[in-house]
């Protein structure tokens, strides 16, 4: 059987979008105690730091009873210049599945391109592919569907932007990005997932992104990397907040959520984040649980 990358959203279909989450139900709820993992074990590449993915992929490695092995760019031949294929075929050698945090996505499909096992993209420049699964999964517990639901992004058309299109691509409910000028999601993205049938649009005013949505999402205006555009950005930003007065104009049954960490009082309030809309802590768990049916399925 041919080895299966998890790179972006778009890897998926619907349907095993769906199988996927049935598995990370079952997985929550207690019911999935198989230990598929048993003797093997995943890499995992930093280049960027985290709080959640390390966590919750290590956590869930254990949990299907293998073991995951953290490897920062400092720690390994990569941060002395190694190149990325060699690097992919030493770990082939080793483990029984890659997964790399980073900045450069064209370095996680040259890492796939040579790797003989498994490689799952935990984050990059261009796509954050597990935490949109996490949040889909989480849209699903409180709503029962997206289908039919209107999903806002307000801010950033950053990484977390992009594989919400692609997810709006592969699933069919409406998106709709409010951006501000020059900071709109990558253009290629949103023109493929409106040629195949997604129905997305992108304004710069977030009144008309969140009017009647059924779930409101935001990310922090300056992610890693991007410290020394901070100012310029808080700029861009302005009027991009999250507010109560912003949610009012959502649906009555909206739900809030971010893929943190979170800058309360810039890109969401208080009262937003840690209010009852709020799905954040569901969001965050979930990671765990939908990285394990990920992991239960890749790594067999």
């Amino acid at each position: 059987m041919p080895k299966r990358d998890f790179l972006a959203i778009t890897d998926l279909s619907r349907d095993e979008i769906l199988r996927l989450f049935e598995l990370a139900h079952r997985m929550k709820t207690g019911s999935y105690r198989e230990t598929p993992l048993a003797g093997k074990t995943l890499a995992m590449i930093f280049a960027k730091s985290s709080t959640r993915t390390r966590v919750s992929f290590e956590v869930g490695t254990h949990q299907l009873g293998g073991q995951a092995l953290f490897l920062s760019s400092r720690d390994i031949q990569l941060g002395r210049g190694e190149p990325i294929a060699d690097t992919a075929r030493v770990l082939s050698r080793y483990v029984s599945g890659i997964m790399i945090r980073t900045f450069d996505h064209a370095d996680v499909v040259e890492l796939a391109r040579y790797a003989a096992i498994p490689v799952i993209n935990g984050l990059t420049d261009l796509s954050h592919p597990c935490q949109v699964l996490a949040d889909l999964f989480t849209v699903r517990e409180a709503l029962g569907t997206w289908e039919g639901k209107r999903v806002a992004w307000v801010g950033d058309g950053n990484n977390m932007a992009n594989s919400w299109l692609e997810a709006a691509q592969v699933l069919g409910f409406e998106l709709r990005l409010a951006c501000p000028e020059g900071y709109e999601p990558n253009r290629k993205l949103f023109e493929r997932a409106r040629s195949t049938g997604g129905c997305v649009a992108v304004t710069e005013t977030p009144e008309e992104a969140v009017e009647g949505a059924h779930v409101v999402n935001t990310d922090v205006w300056a992610s890693m990397g991007q410290e020394a555009e901070a100012e310029a950005r808080r700029n861009a930003f302005r009027g991009y907040t999250v507010d109560a007065e912003l949610m009012k104009l959502a649906d009555s049954q909206a739900i809030f959520l971010h893929c943190l960490p979170a800058h309360r009082g810039e890109e969401v309030t208080p009262e937003v984040i840690d209010g009852p809309q709020s799905r954040v802590w569901d969001e965050a768990e979930n990671r765990l649980h939908v990285q394990k049916a990920l992991l239960a399925t890749l790594l067999i």
